[in-house]
């Protein structure tokens, strides 16, 4: 929100003026209304209206001026001449002494709507000849001398119309300018973001595979030695698997030190016990219980041996049955985040749902809040999930990418209250995972 933004919000004039922004005729035919009421009054107690009271004709000719603002934005340069015109046609014509040259104001409106949406050569050129026909018509045959004060004061008038047309003009390019400029430097920005992340990436897998690569080839070999001598020559297959023990310390060792450089000063240490698994979902539940978010866990299963249903944390594990350690530590990570989420953003007393579905290559997680996140997406609020400024999400979803799966969040169905995170992952890794 930029300073006249802030301003208007203040003085409680924020909503008039997106209307007025958002009709632009109607705010034109308010401009319109406005000049003309200026030009009656000027000419009606100016310094010559008691002696010379304007006629009807001046009343109408004043009217279809002002009338003509209302286009001044489709067809700037054609109301200027309706404009002119008119002040031309009072001036000249009529045989009023002196002529009522307020009129003219219309005339200076058009000519600073001209300037600010013209480019500024030919805004000037028009600027000059409208100043000099305007101004050269008043002082032939209008107020005596031909310097007098309302003269010199339509010269001015008009000069400035056209000068604060130019500086608006000027202001929007610029304005214009810094918005694309920003705009340009965010996509670089973002652009040169995801192209270090690519190379970082590319530079870790490098050296995880420099590093593991060598070694676990010579686990490989040493261990086919020791299979194949091991009847034959014990004293040899005991040395092979010396080698081999040797290998796999070595290649531990170096993986430590190669993730090590990936850490950051003050990061943890990574912790010694074993990765969580759906096998502790009921501690993860109790645990959000103890927090006050009430979690109803239903699992089903499509698996030909083993229970078919079950209602509760505690026999979930046994329904979904043995999970590949990745999925299974995947599974986890991503109903506890989803959960950390409803605690967070669903509002007090929310209530949260986990389905858990496994079919023989699939195991598929839903996690339902029936709290105020599809609220907060209308409002505009960070939604459920966003974890204002954090990873949340993006962190679920790359945890179901890497499986080969997917993890999708939103409102729920049929515009029901609350939010939703899916994930699937395949149980069975795919080819070339």
């Amino acid at each position: 929100m930029g300073p006249s933004m802030t301003s208007l919000a203040t003085t409680g004039l924020a909503r008039p003026h997106r209307w007025l922004r958002a009709h632009p005729y109607a705010a034109d035919a308010a401009l319109a209304t406005a000049v003309l009421m200026v030009v009656l009054l000027g000419a009606y107690i100016g310094p010559h209206a008691a002696a010379h009271r304007p006629g009807p004709y001046y009343v109408l000719m004043s009217l279809f001026a002002c009338a003509g603002l209302v286009l001044r934005r489709p067809m700037p340069r054609a109301v200027l001449a309706f404009t002119c015109a008119f002040t031309l046609l009072e001036t000249v014509i009529t045989g009023d002494d002196p002529p009522h040259t307020q009129i003219a104001l219309a005339a200076v409106v058009a000519l600073y709507t001209v300037a600010a949406r013209t480019d500024r050569p030919t805004a000037w050129r028009i600027a000059a000849v409208t100043v000099a026909v305007l101004t050269g018509t008043v002082m032939l045959f209008g107020v005596r001398p031909w310097y007098a004060q309302e003269n010199l004061g339509l010269f001015a008038w008009t000069g400035m119309a056209a000068a604060a047309g130019d500086a608006v003009r000027s202001r929007r390019a610029f304005i214009a300018a810094i918005e694309e400029r920003a705009e340009r430097a965010e996509r670089t920005r973002e652009e040169e973001a995801r192209r270090r992340v690519a190379e970082e990436r590319l530079r870790i897998a490098r050296e995880l595979h420099d590093v593991v690569a060598h070694h676990i080839a010579l686990v490989n070999v040493q261990a086919g030695v020791a299979s194949h001598i091991m009847d034959s020559r014990p004293d040899q297959a005991k040395e092979a698997l010396a080698h081999v023990r040797e290998a796999s310390r070595s290649a531990l060792g170096e993986l430590r030190a190669t993730v090590g450089l990936l850490r950051q000063h003050g990061d943890p240490e990574a912790p010694t016990e074993p990765a969580p698994g759906l096998g502790v979902l009921d501690q993860l539940v109790d645990g959000f219980a103890r927090v006050g978010l009430r979690v109803d866990v239903a699992a089903a299963s499509t698996l030909p041996d083993g229970p078919a249903t079950a209602t509760g944390a505690a026999g979930a594990a046994d329904v979904v049955g043995p999970l590949p350690a990745a999925v299974d530590l995947a599974a986890y990570r991503v109903l506890q985040e989803a959960l950390t989420n409803v605690h967070k953003h669903a509002g007090p007393g929310a209530r949260a749902e986990v389905a858990l579905l496994r079919a023989p290559d699939s195991l598929l997680l839903t996690v339902l809040d029936d709290g105020a996140g599809r609220t907060a997406l209308a409002t505009g609020a960070a939604p459920v999930g966003a974890d204002h400024g954090g990873h949340g999400l993006i962190g679920m979803r790359e945890r179901a990418a890497a499986l080969g799966g997917s993890c999708e969040a939103g409102p729920r169905d049929r515009g029901a209250p609350g939010f939703r995170v899916r994930a699937s992952l395949p149980v069975r890794a795919p080819a070339g995972a």
